[in-house]
């Protein structure tokens, strides 16, 4: 008799069909896995090939050519502006306002007369005392006639000769007190605000109102005295004040024969011209003084130099090996035309004017050198040059009104 199959038996019979579906599924799983790597380790590995054979992608800068410039060594510093005559007007009388014949801001020349002060009671006393220099003048001629012919003795004679002269003195000392009462320019040039009004009582030395002659003007202005021996009577002076979209140039006239024993500076003074009368006095104004002979430097844009902890930089736009196999030679496309790429070298800069920045060493003249877009370039980057806009290269910027 056949002994029929225990629990244990049927378990294991049950099982098995299902341990072979478990690893079916997972030798499915780890060649789906498997054939994922492979395809991105592939993708990986042409994309890459891909790369290598497209190579770097070319960037749009802008360049310009280093040229060689003469400077002018200029020393710098600021001043102050100070009228060529300025003063502030008063009288040296009082009285009441009878007439004021200047305005604002009106130009005046030497001698006019400004303001009028009242001076009725002062004209009569001058009449007065012209009639009496003429009495006197009369009794000493008389006197004269008979001293000639001696009816009078020679002491009455000077006696009277003396009462005509203090007559005289007399209407001399009354007319410059009438002529006190005009105020006159004492020179040519422009009055400031006039705040006067007839009728007003001024006392004397009261300031009324300011005349100042502003062509030219003079610039104050101080140096340390460790550049003495560049500085002499003579030289040139470049002038420009803030908010003045101008130069004015004139040249030194006075340096002082001391040095100041708290600043160690030399007070100096220039004469500039002022034709257009845009320089005021008080203003503060940027100085720069010629000194020495001119130096030649070679010159670029400030925005060329990228500045670095090790040093600063430029970017010099150099043609790229041309091609030498043969199949490149045979293709005659653009890969075989020489291409332009970038080339990192330091320089060392010396001074700057404006836009413009002198290098003392690294470049040479006609170096073509780029001007913008540095941020995006390294050594071997190929490059497209477009100046359809440039940066600024101004040895002397203006500001540009809106």
């Amino acid at each position: 008799m056949t002994t029929p199959p225990t629990d244990s038996s049927s378990n294991k019979l049950s099982k098995s069909p299902m341990r072979k579906r478990m690893i079916i599924m997972l030798a499915s799983v780890g060649i789906l896995m498997g054939l994922i790597i492979a395809f991105n380790v592939f993708k990986g590995i042409m994309i890459k090939k891909y790369i290598a054979g497209a190579g770097i992608p070319p960037q749009t800068v802008t360049s310009i050519q280093a040229e060689s410039l003469l400077w002018q060594p200029q020393l710098t510093t600021v001043g102050n502006v100070r009228a060529f005559r300025g003063v502030e007007l008063g009288t040296e009388v009082t009285g009441l306002v009878k007439e004021v014949f200047v305005k604002s801001g009106q130009e005046v020349k030497k001698g006019d007369l400004l303001i009028e002060l009242s001076q009725d009671a002062d004209r009569a006393q001058l009449q007065a005392l012209q009639a009496q220099a003429e009495l006197a003048r009369v009794i000493s001629e008389r006197d004269k006639a008979q001293l000639a012919i001696n009816a009078i003795s020679k002491n009455a004679y000077d006696s009277s000769q003396a009462d005509y002269k203090a007559k005289l003195a007399q209407v001399a000392q009354q007319t410059a007190l009438v002529e006190k009462k005009n105020l006159r320019a004492p020179f040519s040039g422009k009055v400031g605000i006039v705040s006067i009004n007839p009728g007003q009582y001024i006392n004397t030395g009261e300031k009324l109102f300011t005349i100042q002659t502003v062509d030219p003007v003079y610039i104050d202005f101080t140096m340390a005295q460790t550049t003495s021996e560049n500085i002499k009577v003579g030289q040139v002076v470049h002038v420009k004040a803030e908010g003045i979209n101008q130069d004015f140039s004139g040249k030194i006239t006075a340096i002082s024969p001391k040095v100041d024993s708290n600043s160690r500076n030399i007070q100096i003074e220039a004469l500039v011209t002022n034709a257009n009368k845009k320089l005021l006095p008080g203003m503060f104004t940027n100085v720069k003084i010629e000194s020495g002979e001119k130096v030649k430097y070679i010159t670029i844009p400030n925005t060329s130099i990228a500045y670095n902890p090790y040093g600063a930089m430029v970017y010099v736009v150099k043609r790229a090996e041309e091609p030498t196999s043969d199949s490149a030679k045979d293709k005659g496309t653009a890969d075989s035309a020489p291409k332009l790429v970038a080339q990192q070298i330091l320089v060392t800069t010396g001074p700057t004017r404006g836009d413009q920045v002198a290098i003392l060493t690294g470049l040479a003249v006609g170096d073509e050198v780029v001007t913008s877009g540095q941020l995006k370039l390294n050594t071997g980057t190929p490059l497209i040059i477009n100046n359809s806009v440039i940066p600024a290269n101004n040895i002397n910027p203006t500001p540009q009104e809106k």
